[in-house]
């Protein structure tokens, strides 16, 4: 098999800190490769070489002859006068001068624009215009006229790969390509790369996608390069291998630490000089061991501040935005929503349907034209915005985050210092050190939501968090808010993400219509498909030959549907929750260690809840006898 890129020992340094050392690897004709690596590891750096943006210090990068390379950029540049049509002609080359060529003629009404029309046909310029309207269509940018510099950045960067997907290049480098992309947007791109004979090198957080399109996948860990053919659970399987291989190794590193450790304290101070190699490879021991400690050992907890039963109520509200003299723009109707303690939602659809625009309702940054949203007393919101917080670059890590607190409450008594709180985060202590202009993109995300759980919040509110962080990063925070004791709001187009993590949707279907589903993104997606099954056999059901006729046969059971059994395993989680805040109030009003408001609020809420109670468990019996 031909060998597009051949990359040999490369190696890189950023200042004094090494990025990567010997890093080998290479791409063959059609294969497609994932590379997984921590924030602030150089994976951008890497790619960034190979496109040859960057240099390197040591080692080859080697392309095949005469083959071709489209690089996706993480925050691509363009000019802001061109239009978006023209922005994916830039690959083109003479093409695209062709056509700047016949506009120019056809603009000035030159006669000589019709010497271009047979050229134009033969080389396909036609045709390869309508293809670049349609695949930007299927990136929702419609208006192919609009220039470049109106754009918003997600949009700059869905027209950048158009540009790629166009170019249809030899080997496509990808550097987080589902950033920007809503639901819809990445189930197609998934299936466009899935079913692509190009070569690809990809950085994804993605995992689904990873899963679907990559055939091997190359992880940056600890300055290195190690390989693992097969899809995103085989190279779980085999990084565990991995990971118990090294195990063995650090163990004896450990007890090598632990003698060297005795040694540097019994040695006598004047022999310092003499025996500096050693301290050196003492240094070098024991960083090595205290890192594989803290990844081992990272996770993150932190108790979240108490909630009360009433959380939140939309009560009827309805927003729209008027257009010029356009129809306005539903986003919501008459919805209305009764948030319960402990729920974790995910809200989801196309760009541009109003997800955003909830969120900011519900925080009160947007007032509603009718209806209102109710937020109970002890509700502290926490919100991770797609912005992020503002940051002072010339601040280091450690004093951005004592800005907020010194020490973080673990609950059961358990404190720790915001350089712990840090550590677990997958800052060492080193890394605390830096200033934040020199972190990466995804180290200040990280850091960013980092500020936001310091907090402490009972409702956390998420919005796209998913963008620029690791794997090793999410995978941290999906084990916290599966674990979170209170509410939480996830706006995210990351299916493996969501899934993990949410247990209720409400679909954003655009013009004010929300589906309220009781199950994550997969177990809608497979009700929808099932859904569109049923209606087209309905459609091309034929009639009975004999509509006469009838066969008489013993009734049978009706099974749930798949929307009824969603719905019955979320009564059961609510009655739970019911039941066990019933339980918490009836135990407070014995106590006798209630101040008057208590008693009062507490006397109110536990007849609303033994209504609540009743409406659901009748409707889990109903449930339960189909």
């Amino acid at each position: 098999m031909t060998v597009y890129l051949d990359v040999q020992r490369l190696t890189k340094w950023f200042g004094e800190r090494l990025l990567f050392e010997d890093v080998s690897f290479s791409i063959a004709k059609g294969q497609h490769v994932a590379l997984i690596a921590r924030n602030g590891t150089g994976k951008t750096t890497l790619l960034n070489i190979l496109a040859g943006k960057e240099d390197y210090d040591e080692g080859s990068v080697v392309y095949h002859r005469d083959i071709s390379v489209a690089y996706l950029e993480q925050n691509p540049q363009f000019d802001p006068d061109v239009s978006v049509i023209d922005a994916c002609l830039l690959h083109t080359g003479e093409l695209a001068e062709l056509i700047a060529e016949y506009e120019r003629r056809l603009a000035l009404n030159d006669e000589s624009v019709n010497e271009l029309l047979e050229e134009m046909d033969r080389r396909g310029a036609w045709s390869f215009e309508h293809e670049a309207k349609e695949v930007l269509s299927k990136l929702k940018i419609s208006d192919f006229d609009r220039k470049m510099g109106n754009l918003s950045g997600g949009e700059a960067k869905r027209v950048a790969l158009a540009n790629c997907l166009l170019a249809e290049p030899d080997l496509m480098i990808l550097d987080e390509p589902t950033n920007h992309l809503d639901l819809g947007m990445t189930e197609w791109l998934e299936k466009y790369l899935s079913r692509s004979n190009k070569a690809i090198l990809m950085v994804t957080h993605d995992r689904y996608m990873l899963d679907a399109v990559c055939t091997q996948i190359i992880e940056l860990d600890g300055q290195t390069i190690f390989s693992y053919p097969g899809d995103y659970e085989r190279y779980l399987e085999r990084r565990a291998d991995r990971m118990s291989a090294a195990d063995a190794s650090m163990a004896r590193a450990n007890n090598r630490y632990r003698r060297e450790l005795e040694w540097m304290r019994r040695m006598p101070k004047a022999r310092g000089g003499k025996a500096k190699y050693r301290k050196d490879a003492f240094a070098e021991l024991e960083q090595k061991v205290k890192q594989r400690h803290e990844e081992q050992n990272a996770r993150l907890e932190m108790k979240a501040t108490y909630i009360g039963a009433k959380i939140f109520e939309a009560q009827y509200v309805s927003k729209s935005f008027q257009n010029g003299e356009a129809p306005p723009t539903v986003i919501l109707k008459d919805f209305y929503y009764n948030f319960s303690r402990y729920e974790k939602m995910g809200i989801v659809g196309d760009n541009g349907s109003g997800k955003s625009t909830f969120v900011k309702l519900l925080l009160g940054e947007l007032q509603p034209d009718e209806g209102r949203f109710v937020i109970g007393e002890t509700v502290k919101f926490g919100y991770y915005s797609q912005e992020g917080l503002p940051l002072d670059k010339d601040m280091k890590v450690i004093d951005a985050v004592r800005q907020i607190a010194e020490t973080v409450d673990l609950g059961g008594g358990k404190r720790i210092s915001s350089m712990q709180f840090l550590n677990h985060f997958l800052f060492p202590p080193k890394k605390q050190q830096d200033y934040i202009y020199k972190l990466s993109g995804g180290e200040r995300r990280r850091l960013q939501l980092c500020m936001v759980l310091m907090k402490a919040p009972n409702f956390l509110i998420l919005d796209e968090p998913t963008n620029d962080l690791d794997i090793a990063t999410l995978q941290i925070l999906e084990e916290f808010l599966i674990d979170f004791k209170g509410c939480v709001i996830v706006v995210s187009h990351d299916r493996y993400f969501t899934d993990r993590v949410v247990d209720h949707l409400l679909v954003f279907k655009g013009n004010g219509i929300i589906k309220d589903f009781p199950g994550n993104y997969t177990q809608y997606r497979q009700w929808q498909n099932q859904q569109n099954d049923t209606e087209k056999q309905e459609k091309t059901r034929q009639p009975n030959s004999k509509p006469n006729e009838i066969v008489s046969e013993r009734p049978r059971k009706r099974k749930m549907t798949f929307n009824e059994k969603r719905e019955f395993e979320q009564l059961e989680k609510d009655i739970e929750n019911l039941e066990a805040e019933k339980s918490e109030i009836e135990t407070a009003l014995c106590s006798g260690t209630l101040s008057v408001e208590e008693l009062t609020q507490l006397s109110k809420r536990l007849p609303e809840l033994n209504e609540v109670l009743d409406e659901k468990s009748m409707r889990w019996l109903e449930l339960s006898e189909i």
